[in-house]
């Protein structure tokens, strides 16, 4: 099998892999030497990091549009955001707000990677960015202008591009001159976990050495909001936006709406060693599952979250005991909530040991299919610092989900931390879990 790197690269890998005894097609190890973020309460990861150790809330009244005729008139808005600040006047006109928060994420991630086209092969160097909406800000727009005004014979050239997911990924591409695997996965709110289990697969298959993974989401509009409103998904805590999303808790009334995005740049270890590279944390484990049960609610004993654990674990070699912190989905709906407990129950037979849980949507809100890729930024996080971040607003754990789970509260807690699992479950019953390690 021919790996093409350019031959100084060549050489260093060979000579690598000469010194510790290794062959190099037979083991890959995928790392992650990179992370960006923009959310509702921080523009860049340490931003991030330091609001959720504080447990600060990014939610507040919704600012983009009239909320008069909605029953939830809050969400977790970016704030102090200026896209100018990142794309010149004639680029920023042609993108949607979530290819916006992609790029802005991925620029940050590949700059702390310290990757660029002399620092990697670009043929094996890829992006794989989701998103679960794609350009709906753009299309809505667009159908209330035609409603409003007939069809414009001068429609926007770039209507289609701002609109489709994967412009994203092929946006990132462009910019830095990645040749390699590309493409946008869509499973609603698993969508940037399954990016980043892609990622990983496509390193350990040796089809890539570098990728791009991650996802991002601008949902703050009216076609989500009301939507979801429908769906009596959302809080509708108006009077206290700050309070509203409470993960696990006997009172809560649904999810709070975040946007933003997460990038992280995975690397097949010995190439980020050889390269001088940071190494933030190793993947070690993915699970993909379905619950094969209802198109918007999760299966009542959680069977596929459960499943999708399972096989992170299985492949990581470990058992269940060894993992010290999972990052959970719980996005503060009734149903949701109960049904990852039940699969944590199953999971651990009810033996928890010191493993506890937190769940960070209670500060960004839910990022939807830009949710894992920046609760795994978080996860990775808390490896590193040695801190569960907390789930904010709970105070009384609901009698329905498991009493004897360890849910972090109030404020952080300081925890060593072996083994980490990061939980996305999304609408059409996909689970996707990542496992990561401490390097």
């Amino acid at each position: 099998m021919i790996v093409l790197l350019p031959p100084v690269w060549a050489k260093k890998l060979l000579l690598a892999s000469k010194i510790e005894g290794r062959d190099l097609m037979s083991e890959r190890r995928v790392v992650v030497t990179g992370l960006g973020a923009i959310t509702a309460i921080g523009n860049n990861v340490n931003e991030l990091w330091n609001s959720v150790v504080a447990g600060k809330s990014g939610a507040g009244p919704i600012t983009r549009f009239d909320t008069s005729k909605f029953k939830t008139k809050f969400a977790c808005e970016i704030k102090n955001f200026n896209v100018l600040d990142h794309f010149d006047r004639k680029d920023a006109r042609k993108y949607d707000l979530f290819t916006h928060y992609a790029v802005i994420a991925a620029d940050e991630a590949i700059q702390q990677a310290g990757i660029d086209e002399n620092s990697v092969d670009v043929e094996r160097t890829g992006v794989i960015m989701s998103s679960g909406n794609g350009g709906l800000l753009t299309f809505e727009n667009l159908v209330i202008d035609y409603v409003n005004g007939g069809y414009n014979p001068r429609f926007n050239p770039f209507f289609v591009t701002k609109v489709i997911s994967n412009t994203s990924a092929g946006l990132i591409s462009i910019k830095h001159g990645f040749q390699g695997v590309n493409y946008c996965p869509v499973a609603a709110c698993a969508s940037s976990n399954i990016a980043i289990i892609e990622a990983f697969n496509h390193i350990k298959w040796n089809k890539a050495d570098v990728i791009v993974a991650g996802g991002s989401e601008a949902p703050i509009t009216q076609a989500t909001i009301g939507g979801f409103g429908a769906m009596r998904a959302l809080s509708t805590e108006n009077e206290n936006p700050a309070g509203a999303s409470r993960p696990f808790d006997e009172s809560r009334n649904g999810f709070v709406a975040g946007e933003g995005g997460g990038a992280l740049i995975l690397e097949e270890r010995q190439h980020a060693i050889v390269r001088g590279a940071t190494i933030y944390a190793e993947i070690v484990g993915g699970g993909l599952t379905a619950d094969a049960h209802h198109i918007a609610m999760s299966h009542s004993e959680g069977r596929g979250a459960y499943l999708s654990m399972k096989q992170a674990i299985v492949e990581a070699g470990i058992t269940a005991s060894e993992v010290d912190y999972i990052n959970v989905h719980a996005t503060s709906t009734p149903i949701g909530d109960i049904a990852e407990s039940n699969a944590l129950h199953n999971l651990y037979n009810g033996d928890y040991g010191n493993m506890c849980v937190s769940s960070s949507k209670s500060m960004t809100g839910h990022l939807m299919g830009g949710a894992g890729a920046v609760e795994a930024i978080i996860t990775i996080k808390s490896i590193l610092e040695g801190t569960v971040t907390p789930t904010i607003n709970t105070k009384t754990i609901d009698p329905k989900i498991d009493q004897n789970l360890d849910v972090v509260m109030d404020q952080s807690r300081k925890k060593e931390i072996q083994y980490a699992i990061s939980n996305t479950f999304g609408f059409g019953g996909h689970n996707a879990s990542v496992l990561f390690k401490k390097a």
